[in-house]
């Protein structure tokens, strides 16, 4: 027996229905907010996510899966999906383009950390990126979009966080202040701390270690180091959410485990049994991250949600994935006309099933009952003479005879039956 690689996972029917449905709505959400959908390569050179994540990242450092081809060159999975998309506007010039530069996607992302609930090596995202514009206006929009598709999920006790990292002119003299509170405190800090400490100081802020995060309390508080710009950005966005009717809470703390932030941003925060990885979707505004990588200035602002921490949350009910009819037959004739039935119904969505085995009445009857099926279509002698069927509500047992053209309505309302 060979098993599956440790930190991947098997997509199951029926999780991956409730994936569909999922990429299904935020697909109608992002369009109708004028995003269009870009589909990325999996794999991309090593320099990308160096250059644009950051050398001193625990993604770069610990956790990508690099290696060497043929030709020598460095190749990477895709550790997250905000990079590609970068390299996918510059590299296609889309950036001479007059429509709008927002774009959408999704696939897996892949990084090898310690596999626990809702964060596997192989994960998938989905997210969205928009281009060229810097107001706090664009910053209250994308959060909007989030808002709107969590709420679209029907996903509950869920709260958006804002704050400000600052930008290339005052987070410096944060990140020295930070240093020095941090410093004082070394002997109290985790490993992992301990040597964030001179690389990436604000990693610390993130720390889910339960002595760091009791340091973190009398920590320095970014906001109080923000330029005038990064503050006056800060405020009109919070002006803006309330215009939005996007309901969110401040985290000083907040921070982004990429270098390539600067002022807006924010998190999805559940508190539905994730656990410390409580943060289903993150982003925030990189106005450097293109010029970085590229060397052509321009501003972007977008976010990534964890299809994986979704799935989590939705996935309450056990019960399996249940076919809205089955069509049960007696006789030849009736055969051809459940599978005339069969084809009509599932051409218009609803999901069917028959017994491939023409067994008798009871075998598929018990069939029906064993996939859960919500209603038996039965079409005997009788039925096909007078072109109508019975339906039976497998759920209270109550059946009547309807005309077959009727079959479609009550399916779509089976409280009448």
């Amino acid at each position: 027996m060979i098993n599956i690689v440790k930190g991947f996972k098997d997509i199951l029917p029926k999780e991956a229905a409730i994936r569909g449905d999922i990429l299904l709505k935020a697909k109608r959400i992002f369009e109708s907010n004028g995003f269009n959908e870009i589909i990325l390569p999996i794999l991309e050179k090593t320099e990308l996510f160096t250059r644009s994540i950051g050398e001193a990242t625990d993604i770069v450092q610990k956790e990508m899966y690099t290696f060497t081809d043929k030709n020598g060159d460095s190749l990477s999975l895709r550790p997250e999906g905000t990079a590609s998309v970068v390299r996918a506007f510059v590299e296609n010039n889309l950036f001479n383009k007059s429509t709008p530069h927002k774009y959408y996607y999704s696939g897996p992302m892949f990084r090898r950390e310690r596999p626990q609930k809702g964060r596997l090596r192989q994960f998938y995202q989905l997210g969205l990126e928009f281009f060229g514009e810097d107001s706090p206006l664009a910053d209250a929009h994308i959060i909007y979009i989030l808002h709107k598709f969590l709420s679209e999920i029907n996903l509950q006790n869920v709260v958006i966080e804002i704050n400000s990292v600052g930008c290339e002119f005052c987070r410096p003299k944060y990140e020295e202040e930070l240093t020095k509170y941090y410093t004082k405190n070394i002997d109290n800090l985790c490993e992992d701390c301990s040597s964030r400490l001179s690389k990436n100081p604000l990693r610390l802020l993130d720390c889910k270690n339960e002595t760091c995060s009791q340091l973190k309390t009398d920590a320095p508080v970014i906001v109080e180091y923000l330029c005038s710009e990064c503050l006056e950005h800060h405020n009109r966005l919070k002006d803006f959410l309330k215009i939005f009717n996007v309901n969110f809470r401040e985290n000083k703390f907040m921070v982004r485990g990429l270098d390539y932030y600067t002022k807006t941003v924010f998190e999805a925060v559940s508190s539905d049994g994730l656990g410390s990885q409580n943060a289903v979707g993150a982003g925030g505004r990189y106005n450097n991250l293109v010029e970085q990588i590229t060397g052509k200035k321009f501003h972007g602002i977008g976010f990534a949600l964890g299809v994986e921490r979704l799935v989590l949350l939705l996935n309450q009910d056990e019960s399996e994935i249940a076919p809205d009819f089955f069509i049960v037959t007696l006789g030849e004739s009736s055969l051809n006309i459940g599978i005339k039935i069969y084809l009509e119904l599932t051409q218009k969505g609803f999901r069917g099933e028959f017994d491939y085995q023409l067994k008798g009445f009871k075998h598929q009857l018990k069939k029906a009952d064993k996939y859960k099926s919500k209603f038996c279509i039965i079409i005997g002698e009788n039925e096909v003479k007078s072109n109508k069927v019975i339906v039976k509500n497998m759920l209270t047992g109550v059946q009547q005879e309807i005309a077959a053209e009727n079959i479609e309505g009550v399916l779509n309302e089976p409280y009448k039956l």
